[in-house]
């Protein structure tokens, strides 16, 4: 019997903190999207690309649906909502309890406005009872006509599998559109400048990191025995307070930060880097047009 190859776009939706990118990176099986207990960590939609012998699966992560404070807020809300008429099958991610709260009904309340299948995945099923998942899947099923209800657990890779399967099952037939080696469209800098975002969110206090971007300003290879990628990065803050905090006393929160990205950059690159990094204060930049765009977040490519 022929076989028929299947190709299509998954796009992952949810609260903030459910753990969209933890999962994408699972299913992937390499870390592309940045991870953080803090909300709004996505910023931009991130295509990974998942190749098997059956289809491919192009995953189109975005940020999480919230009600906007700020136009960059607003920014990242349109990406997500637009996503969803866009894509062939939409995962949305909730967390296993029995109370289904404003942001899960303000969801719900844009799905029903999609024709695309939905599946539900009930994530973090690490931290409950096994008996309770029931209970679970009986409080979320009648809030949306979905296709398909899944538990899983994306930190533990539990039922990741059947995600997977589950998926190709609603792609349309048709020619891959990446090569099978793809794992990501985007640029180098754009991942780098991410795990420097990441390593800053980890560490620093709540109210500094929703306040943060990070620019690339160079990127250059040294040749020789041993290739060293130069990177000069920069991360801009709010306040002038916050710039004394990232940069920590004598230096040594700038420094952490700069040592826990190197390491994730260079098994990125697979070379040696030398990773220096500045911090400057641009007030207000997240209620700029113009500021949004120099940072990266382009509402015309929305």
């Amino acid at each position: 019997m022929e076989n028929h190859f299947k190709s299509g776009f998954a796009t992952l939706i949810g609260r903030p903190n459910v753990g969209k990118s933890t999962l994408m990176n699972r299913l992937i099986g390499q870390k592309i999207a940045i991870t953080s207990s803090k909300p709004q960590t996505t910023r931009n939609r991130i295509q990974t690309v998942y190749t098997c012998d059956e289809g491919q699966i192009i995953f189109v992560d975005t940020p999480g649906i919230h009600k906007a404070k700020n136009k960059l807020g607003e920014y990242m809300v349109t990406v997500a909502e637009r996503t969803l008429s866009e894509v062939d099958v939409i995962l949305w991610l909730v967390e296993p309890t029995t109370f289904i709260g404003a942001g899960e009904r303000h969801i719900a309340q844009q799905l029903d406005k999609v024709k695309t299948p939905v599946i539900l995945v009930i994530n973090k099923i690490d931290t409950v009872k096994k008996e309770e998942i029931l209970k679970f899947i009986d409080t979320y099923k009648d809030i949306c006509d979905f296709a398909e209800i899944i538990p899983c657990s994306a930190l533990k890779g539990e039922n990741t599998a059947e995600i997977l399967k589950v998926i190709m099952k609603y792609l349309p037939e048709g020619p891959q559109f990446f090569d099978a080696d793809t794992i990501t469209d985007q640029p180098e800098r754009q991942i780098v400048a991410e795990l420097i975002r990441e390593k800053a969110l980890r560490l620093l206090d709540e109210e500094i990191p929703h306040g943060i971007a990070v620019v690339i300003e160079r990127m250059k290879e040294r040749g020789g025995k041993k290739p060293i990628v130069d990177i000069d990065a920069t991360i801009i803050c709010e306040r002038d307070s916050h710039k004394g905090i990232i940069i920590g006393k004598n230096g040594s929160m700038l420094k952490r930060i700069g040592s826990l990205a190197r390491e994730e950059i260079e098994n990125l690159l697979d070379s040696h880097v030398n990773l220096q990094l500045w911090v400057k204060v641009k007030k207000d930049w997240r209620d700029s047009d113009f500021l949004i765009k120099n940072f990266g977040y382009n509402k015309k490519e929305i």
